[in-house]
């Protein structure tokens, strides 16, 4: 069973991998701003932010569906939906501006956001059923996955426009993600009940010989959504987690920016992507160890010395500083994530996990809303320096430390 669960877990993260393309829209931003001379930058930027708001709306329709529906059958939908997708965007015409960017919202948005939320919620919420010993760490492994797609990818995506123009590389990838999907359908399954009572058995175990007690193992009540979302530690955790994503977001869109307006290169504005994935890790390992207190704790705090650290860097013009604080963006960036999928399986018990998590994930919307609202009103008011946003990071840190002590006292004796 345990080489068994293992499989499972890389068909997952591969599957998320490509799945995680659908965050590198601005790969294909740039392209379609060529084809389109008349769509306006905020036309562009709008494909987005619906492929976000159906992402999360996918997610909670797969986590209703969970219930009724097998992850073999979900994964089949979704692959239908990210098929039909990406070959319809495939199609636009670049004679017809207006309804082309109706079909890029819709195919682009509505099914490739949907049917990557319905994937998600499918592909986490059945392999964590299989790590009730290593919630974090499988959490962290597979969101790894998901946040370094567009990184891992999207060079090769980048490089395939270059060479075969931007709609045939759609086909291309409207074919690739739906085969993926269609291997996870068949490779992939929940726990049967004696697999399920085994692990169970095992988590127990696990727990005991670390020095908790066989009943701190398991969670001592599966919530259902609306009691979730009628407890108060719900929605300290969602106001502490939005407040870290929106302080991340003020700075991650315009990384490679700030790395050369401080006397960097572009290329090492990457570095937030490359530890956003390892922060993933990181908080999964922490959580699995120290519990959500400390893990949430250490996640605070990684933001906090960001804003810092990136503060010190505008002040004083030194790149190091500014380099150190994008490190520590992208490791409590990535930990947020993470953190999330574990808390709510944890807290909020195993049995309603789909649809509980895909609720928690709406917290995405606000903080996608609120970090670059807030960064664009700050740098157009500062004439293009960054000071401001970086300042702003250490106040989304302190308050979302308000958040952290306020969770605490709601969650109890709960770590």
């Amino acid at each position: 069973m345990n080489s068994k669960r293992w499989l499972y877990l890389g068909m997952g993260t591969l599957t998320l991998l490509f799945l995680g393309l659908i965050y590198a829209w601005s790969i294909f931003r740039t392209p379609f701003g060529e084809m389109f001379p008349d769509w306006s930058i905020s036309q562009l930027s709008m494909t987005f932010t619906i492929s976000m708001i159906f992402f999360c709306l996918g997610g909670f329709a797969g986590g209703i569906m969970s219930k009724r529906f097998s992850i073999r059958t979900r994964m089949l939908i979704s692959a239908v939906l990210l098929l039909i997708g990406f070959f319809a965007v495939s199609m636009v015409k670049p004679e017809s501006p207006g309804s082309s960017l109706t079909m890029l919202y819709i195919f682009y948005g509505v099914f490739g956001g949907g049917g990557v939320g319905f994937a998600y919620n499918g592909i986490i919420g059945t392999l964590n059923k299989w790590f009730p010993d290593k919630i974090g760490l499988a959490s962290g492994i597979m969101l790894m996955g998901f946040g370094l797609g567009g990184l891992v990818l999207g060079s090769i995506v980048n490089s395939m426009i270059g060479s075969m123009g931007l709609l045939p590389v759609f086909k291309i990838l409207g074919i690739a993600i739906c085969v993926v999907c269609v291997l996870a359908a068949f490779i992939v399954k929940a726990p049967d009940s004696d697999e399920s009572a085994e692990l169970a058995a095992l988590a127990a175990s696990v727990k005991a010989s670390s020095g908790g007690s066989a009943k701190e193992a398991a969670p001592v009540k599966n919530y259902s959504a609306g009691e979730m979302l009628r407890s108060p530690k719900f929605w300290f955790f969602t106001f502490w987690v939005i407040l870290l994503n929106s302080a991340g977001l003020l700075v991650i869109n315009s990384a490679a920016n700030i790395s050369v307006a401080y006397g960097g290169a572009a290329i090492l504005g990457m570095i937030v992507s490359l530890f956003n994935g390892a922060g993933r890790i990181i908080a999964g390992n922490n959580f699995d160890r120290r519990g959500r207190m400390v893990s949430t704790l250490v996640n605070n705090a990684f933001m906090l010395a960001a804003g810092i650290l990136l503060a010190l860097g505008g002040m004083t013009n030194a790149y190091i500083f500014i380099l150190c604080g994008l490190v520590f963006v992208g490791l409590a960036y990535g930990g947020c994530p993470t953190i999330t999928s574990a808390y709510i399986n944890k807290a909020f018990g195993p049995a309603n996990f789909p649809t509980n998590f895909s609720i928690a994930n709406f917290s995405l919307i606000p903080a996608a809303t609120i970090g670059p609202m807030i960064s664009s009103a700050l740098l157009e008011s500062a004439g293009g320096n960054y000071n401001t946003n970086f300042y702003a990071i250490i106040a989304f840190s302190a308050a979302s430390a308000v958040f952290w002590v306020l969770l605490n006292k709601a969650s109890g004796d709960e770590k």
